[in-house]
């Protein structure tokens, strides 16, 4: 067995236990190629973002960087700028030959929520080794927008997988061949590249920027929030914006992609010298996405691109972000977008779904 686990053996996890959870895990979380993972009762704020490193568990960084702790049973402001850690409900006893790899949820990426998953013993954040078992922890560092979050929220999300299935480029330009996996002449190179939209078929609108000073958004409330009151529109005339260092911004692809069923795929850097700026806090892409059969008809990729210490020029048609496409171990039984209340399918331009 290779490949990322489908929903059906996920659920084949739970029934033996090799993931468990104090609270039982509702139906709804599990996804095509991946878990919602929970937010426990507490928070703790601390002092700084840590990796716990080979010899050390959570606890131990508790003891030296806890500030205080938040009960958060009737819910909790987690502020703008704060570090913060909070344990995940659902646990985790994998097999030697079972890993699993976390990232934000696709509306966590969007509120500008920074959230990485520790564990104990761990040298890498959002890596959880073949073997582990123990708890998940959850670091979230609000970077726009202060959030209001209760217990059982679903901030982040785990996929798991047997072995490496990782599609090499040559791999991937067959696919492409067969699938189409892109809607103009694919770019690749340690993946499939693609470029920033600055250019759009009507009227001006190619973004929105965070506003630096807005009131608290409750997660728990969907289509509730003017956009105006937390985010400006980005115009452009000439295909080009100037990013402001430290900003947020929500952009979207050039081009519309397709994750066929029997592939995952994850968003990554495009590379590091690329530009003064970062592309992708949620990467997961679940098979299905963007396809025909499940509703997409090619769905265009947002960006969520935070620029650092110097404004920045971005042209349209820059190459800014590649996906990775990985083996399914088997195809799921249902697809992103088919029947399952996906959010995101067939998307353009789209803020996260707690705005109108």
């Amino acid at each position: 067995m290779v490949g990322v686990l489908p929903s059906q053996a996920i659920s084949k996890l739970l029934s033996e236990k090799i993931i468990d959870s104090p609270q039982p895990i509702e139906r709804n979380q599990i996804q095509p190629a991946s878990l919602d993972l929970r937010l426990g009762n507490v928070a703790w704020r601390v002092r700084a973002s840590f990796l716990t490193g080979k010899d050390k568990n959570v606890s131990d960084w508790l003891n030296e960087f806890e500030m205080h702790q938040i009960d958060m049973s009737e819910g909790a402001v987690l502020e703008k700028g704060c570090v913060y850690l909070v344990p995940i409900l659902e646990q985790l006893r994998l097999t030697k030959n079972l890993s699993a790899v976390a990232n934000a949820k696709s509306s966590t990426g969007r509120l500008d929520l920074l959230t990485r998953i520790i564990i104990n013993n761990g040298t890498e954040f959002d890596r959880i080794p073949a073997g582990y078992e123990g708890q998940l922890f959850v670091e979230i560092c609000p970077r726009s927008f202060s959030v209001l979050v209760r217990p059982g929220m679903r901030l982040n999300q785990i996929r798991f997988r047997y072995g490496q299935s990782i599609l090499s480029d040559e791999q991937l330009i067959e696919v492409h061949k067969k699938e189409k996996l892109i809607d103009n002449e694919p770019k690749i190179d340690q993946g499939l590249g693609f470029s920033v939209d600055l250019k759009p078929k009507k009227g001006s609108l190619v973004g929105y920027q965070a506003k630096p000073h807005t009131g608290i958004i409750d997660l728990d409330k969907i289509n509730t929030y003017k956009r105006e009151d937390f985010w400006q529109e980005v115009h452009s005339t000439n295909g080009r914006i100037i990013l402001d260092p430290d900003a947020f911004y929500i952009l979207v692809s050039k081009e519309a992609v397709h994750i066929p069923p029997a592939y995952a795929a994850e968003m990554a850097p495009y590379i590091a010298m690329v530009g003064e700026f970062r592309v992708h806090y949620a990467g997961f892409f679940d098979p299905g996405f963007g396809n025909a059969n499940a509703g997409g008809l090619g769905s265009r990729g947002v960006l969520e691109v935070r620029c650092h210490e110097a404004p920045f020029a971005l042209e349209h048609g820059q190459i800014v972000g590649r996906l990775v496409y990985e083996k399914m171990e088997e195809i799921p039984i249902e697809l992103y977008g088919e029947n399952i209340n996906s959010n995101y399918q067939g998307q353009g331009l789209k803020l996260s779904k707690h705005f109108i």
